[in-house]
């Protein structure tokens, strides 16, 4: 661009050749100058795809008068944001006030001295540039609010939507490991509060002893018992990958293969039963010397349950309804201090990783007919190897 285009342009109106030649000459030399005789021409050239930056504009003109060619152009979107003055030898103030409602910046009057016209056009060319910065301004200002806002409204749904995760992770967390809540939360695993059929190997695993010792000791040495219980049962359980049930006071379930596939889950709730114990006798002598006595049974079976959320909206559970933890927990119920109590068809799975011994027919309460039940006598060396 050169420096001619790069100039304002003034658009001159009047119907007196001599005004327009004067008017010129006062301009060209800083402005691009454009002419037009009467409000018509005027209108035609101020709508043009090239605006003029100021329109200097005569009053009185046949047809049309200047306030008429001012009204409409401030009427039109196109044309209204271009400074008019006025040019004319009316000097009444009615006159000018006129003008100015109707939308006109300023007012020269007749005979006209060019160095008021150069800094009239100059502050007023300067005013509508700072005006259309300003607007510019607010266009992006609008714009960035706008963006802003759209940010707000996602952020509130991503905040929204890391909130439901945590609850959901602190929901899931109450009954799966570590591994298995990353799995569940990644989509790697079915959503396991959905209703379904799966089989397990359940374990059930209560205290010995306890109701005397909650009976005979103070409310806070019997929570302080069932707290480090609690916390070290509950790591071989999160440690083994297994999927709490519940827990309610000294008795907790526990199961495994869902929602995470096990190859061998009676094994793996073998070994995790074992090592239960073996913790459990550490913990047994140092409360033995606080006066203590309290042991703990075992039970264990596989078989079919149906998995999924039990509860109502906002206490919703996790849990296993079948035969399997029925038997699991009257097998429980049969075992004795220290002991680890199995079904058959545990038995069959763990035979080659733990030793055990044939326990007989047991009467369990709610099967019509008797269970065949085997203790665990032996480590499971092997088992450990496999869930490390």
């Amino acid at each position: 661009m050169n420096d001619f285009e790069s100039k304002p342009t003034i658009l001159i109106v009047d119907d007196t050749p001599s005004n327009l030649t004067i008017l010129s000459d006062i301009l060209k030399d800083d402005f691009r100058v454009r002419i037009a005789t009467d409000g018509p021409k005027a209108l035609t050239i101020a709508r043009a795809e090239t605006r003029p930056d100021l329109i200097l504009l005569d009053v009185m003109m046949p047809g049309m008068d200047g306030y008429e060619v001012c009204r409409q152009l401030k009427a039109d979107a196109a044309t209204r944001e271009i400074p008019v003055i006025f040019v004319t030898a009316m000097s009444e103030v009615e006159d000018e006030t006129r003008g100015l409602d109707l939308g006109g910046v300023d007012y020269v009057t007749k005979p006209i001295n060019a160095a008021i016209v150069r800094a009239r056009v100059r502050t007023h060319l300067a005013g509508a540039a700072h005006s259309r910065q300003m607007e510019t301004m607010i266009v992006e200002l609008e714009r960035r609010s706008a963006v802003l806002a759209e940010l707000n409204r996602t952020l509130e749904m991503r905040v929204a939507a890391e909130v439901s995760q945590v609850e959901k992770l602190a929901r899931l967390k109450r009954f799966f490991s570590p591994p298995v809540v990353e799995l569940i939360l990644s989509g790697d695993a079915e959503d396991p509060l959905k209703s379904h059929r799966r089989e397990i190997a359940a374990v059930f695993v209560d205290l010995r002893g306890f109701t005397a010792f909650a009976e005979s000791s103070d409310p806070e040495e019997v929570m302080g018992v069932l707290g480090e219980y609690h916390d070290a049962m509950g790591r071989l359980v999160m440690n083994h990958g297994g999927t709490l049930e519940h827990f309610a006071g000294d008795g907790m379930m526990i199961f495994f293969n869902d929602p995470i596939a096990v190859e061998n889950p009676s094994a793996v709730a073998v070994g995790m039963a074992i090592a239960m114990q073996e913790c459990f006798a550490t913990m047994v002598r140092a409360w033995q010397r606080r006066g203590y006595e309290l042991a703990m049974g075992i039970g264990v079976a596989q078989g079919y349950a149906t998995i999924g959320g039990i509860g109502f909206e906002g206490r919703r559970d996790y849990g296993a309804v079948g035969p399997v933890t029925n038997l699991a927990a009257r097998l429980c119920a049969e075992a004795k201090a220290g002991q680890i109590l199995i079904s058959q068809r545990v038995h069959a799975c763990v035979a080659e990783f733990a030793r055990s011994e044939a326990v007989g027919d047991l009467s369990l309460k709610g099967f019509h007919r008797p269970v065949f039940a085997y203790a665990v006598t032996g480590t499971a060396e092997l088992v450990h190897e496999r869930v490390a």
